[in-house]
């Protein structure tokens, strides 16, 4: 692993009271570590993944592509300071890394299609095409596979926004082999219960009383869609039970997988 360890050290916070030093579970976690090529933060809206992910960012060196901010109303002078109170621990080789964001995405595809207007040479680094003439998760999935072939350390917040369930399989079968070469480590914030079920992959729940690293099968992400689909298949008629299923037989006789769900059908 590029990065072995993160620590943060609680004690020496600034403040309780303003983000993101009142997030609960980053004034209760002291060390998370890092074993495997691919780890995921997971954790329900404002549990702190992202904002871990975004200071271990800047703690590396690593570029955010940020949007300037327009307003002045809610200015808050530790927004971006939980980087100052970690520590990184990195292990025998240092790499060079980047920062993917699903929010700032639209804007960087902007900058990187006019850079290569003026060089075309430069679309090799995101898959070949001009990533405003595709749609915005087909943009993505360009990008990723154009970004990704490079050795390095890749920070990734919420990748499957823009992406359908057969395109984040498709982007899980990217990771998972990019991962393989030994070449890339990957963190992930996500919500995708089908991004989590990435065989081997490392999984740390920010919804507990501290951060803890966990099984696939005991998400609350895995739990709430397997418990959605059983709702739904015992409440809906015979009939369109019957159609949903044919439906889903053929979808997978066209190839699609989708990992996540096909462990939720068979429990």
């Amino acid at each position: 692993m590029y990065i072995t360890s993160v620590r943060l050290f609680t004690d020496h916070y600034p403040t309780a009271r303003y983000y993101p030093f009142n997030v609960p579970v980053l004034r209760t976690t002291s060390q998370i570590t890092f074993q495997r090529p691919v780890t995921f933060f997971v954790g329900d809206n404002g549990s702190g993944k992202s904002t871990l992910l975004e200071a271990i960012t800047r703690k590396c060196g690593v570029h955010t592509w940020d949007q300037p901010k327009r307003h002045i109303a809610h200015e808050n002078p530790y927004e971006t300071r939980l980087a100052d109170f970690i520590e990184v621990v990195w292990g025998e080789e240092r790499v060079a890394g980047s920062l993917f964001k699903a929010e700032t995405f639209r804007d960087l595809a902007d900058f990187l299609d006019d850079v290569a207007v003026c060089d075309p040479g430069r679309l090799q680094y995101h898959g070949g095409r001009m990533l405003n003439t595709l749609s915005h998760g087909q943009g993505m999935l360009a990008y990723f596979r154009g970004r990704f072939g490079r050795k390095g350390l890749y920070l990734l917040d919420e990748p499957e926004a823009a992406l359908s369930p057969k395109s984040q399989v498709t982007f899980l079968e990217q990771i998972e082999a990019y991962a393989a070469t030994g070449q890339a480590q990957f963190i992930i914030a996500t919500h995708s219960p089908i991004l989590l079920s990435l065989s081997g992959a490392q999984i740390y729940s920010f919804d507990g009383p501290r951060v803890q690293e966990v099984r696939y099968e005991e998400t609350e992400h895995y739990q709430v869609y397997r418990q959605f689909f059983a709702t739904r298949r015992s409440t809906a008629p015979a009939e369109g039970r019957h159609r949903a299923q044919e439906a889903a037989t053929e979808e997978g006789d066209a190839g699609v997988s989708l990992p996540a769900l096909a462990v939720a059908e068979s429990s």
